[in-house]
């Protein structure tokens, strides 16, 4: 689905949920195929049974794309993905858990090109007893609306005219 939302009408605060997605073995050994990960911790389940966890673990990277992907709902024209900041693995994910994903509006900044912004979504990853197992910010380059690109250039080139003086 295609939605434009410029710059200007994201909302600090506003969140929306995912849907729920479980983790299987077979997401583990194709990312593992995927990746060339075949540390014993994704693959080895005999092995992991001598380990702290006792189980197989998702690899954090598995992880991150699959959340990333469920939050992929719409296709906003107007913006760009920008980067991820400050992802943090929390906790262990194991085959059968069922995540999904808390998106929240953090934060919006403005960009060096005026007709941009620059919004940052909060992801946090829960696991199906509501534990929080991956975070990380989402950054997005936003195009803004017409009328407050031609206001914030206008504005830029008063600040410049007056350096100087």
């Amino acid at each position: 689905m295609f939605q434009s939302i410029a710059f200007d009408e994201y909302q600090l605060n506003d969140t929306r949920e995912t849907i729920g997605r479980t983790i299987t073995e077979t997401d583990i050994v194709l990312h593992a195929g995927q990746t060339g990960d075949f540390f014993p911790h994704h693959m080895d389940a005999e092995w992991c049974k001598t380990q702290d966890f006792g189980q197989r673990i998702a690899h954090g990277t598995l992880i991150f794309s699959v959340a990333v992907g469920m939050t992929a709902t719409v296709i906003n024209p107007l913006a760009f993905s920008y980067g991820y900041d400050r992802l943090r693995f929390i906790k262990p994910v194991f085959i059968g858990d069922t995540i999904r994903v808390k998106i929240t509006i953090a934060d919006k900044k403005d960009h060096k090109k005026p007709d941009f912004g620059v919004v940052s979504e909060r992801l946090e990853v829960l696991n199906q007893r509501g534990e929080t197992v991956m975070a990380c910010e989402h950054l997005l380059l936003v195009r803004r609306q017409v009328e407050n690109i031609q206001h914030r250039t206008s504005d830029i080139q008063h600040q410049t005219s007056n350096i100087g003086h």
